[in-house]
């Protein structure tokens, strides 16, 4: 019996409806019809065999299968892409490139990044800085790096949105704010556009607050 191939346009609207946490802005994304991938879905759990999402509230969630299945999906996918950069970019890209990114990224997926772009393209000497965004923009003004990633909405001309996440307040399991208390936040010193988000909510909702804890770094 021949082995069942997964289709690799399959897995990746699979794992992009749920990193958008939204099937309808993958279809978006990807120029697709909802129900095309709704079709997808349909064929992806008949390969497999098994049910990958089930529904929660007016929501889908992943079944135990699902989660094993999106693993394996972003690491098919991230091989595919890096196959096709790989094939494309042989002997042909070279250079010195600077970059900046904010503590959160350079902590979690910048290093396997960076790993696998030097694999791909060995001639390209890149040059990382982790800063916060104000002082990123002016590194570029400077000519001090030549592209930066963060949060926020940058006052420069020349920053461009890549994608929206959402922002969530985080505390203590069963906290809740009592009518009259001044609420005590952990932030970063501004400029800071999760500070100055927090700020503006707690202010909006007639919330007395005080800074009790800043750092300048995660």
């Amino acid at each position: 019996m021949l082995p069942i191939n997964l289709d690799i346009d399959t897995l990746r609207s699979f794992a992009l409806g749920l990193e958008l946490g939204s099937f309808a802005k993958a279809a978006d994304r990807l120029g697709r019809s909802p129900s095309a991938i709704s079709l997808q879905l349909k064929k992806l759990e008949e390969q497999v065999g098994e049910t990958l999402l089930q529904k929660q509230g007016r929501g889908l969630v992943l079944t135990e299968a699902g989660e094993i299945l999106l693993g394996y999906a972003k690491r098919i996918l991230e091989l595919n892409d890096e196959a096709r950069a790989a094939v494309r970019g042989v002997g042909k890209l070279e250079g010195w490139v600077k970059i900046g990114v904010p503590q959160d990224f350079a902590e979690t997926w910048l290093p396997d990044l960076l790993g696998r772009f030097s694999k791909i393209h060995p001639k390209v000497r890149v040059e990382a800085r982790v800063d916060r965004g104000v002082a990123m923009v002016q590194a570029i003004d400077k000519g001090e790096l030549d592209v930066a990633l963060t949060w926020g909405t940058l006052a420069s001309p020349r920053a461009e949105i890549v994608a929206r996440r959402e922002i969530a307040w985080i505390g203590p399991d069963g906290f809740r704010h009592m009518p009259g208390e001044t609420l005590a936040i952990v932030a970063f010193d501004p400029p800071c556009a999760f500070r100055k988000a927090a700020i503006d909510a707690l202010d909006r909702g007639g919330i007395a607050w005080r800074h009790a804890f800043a750092s300048p770094s995660l």
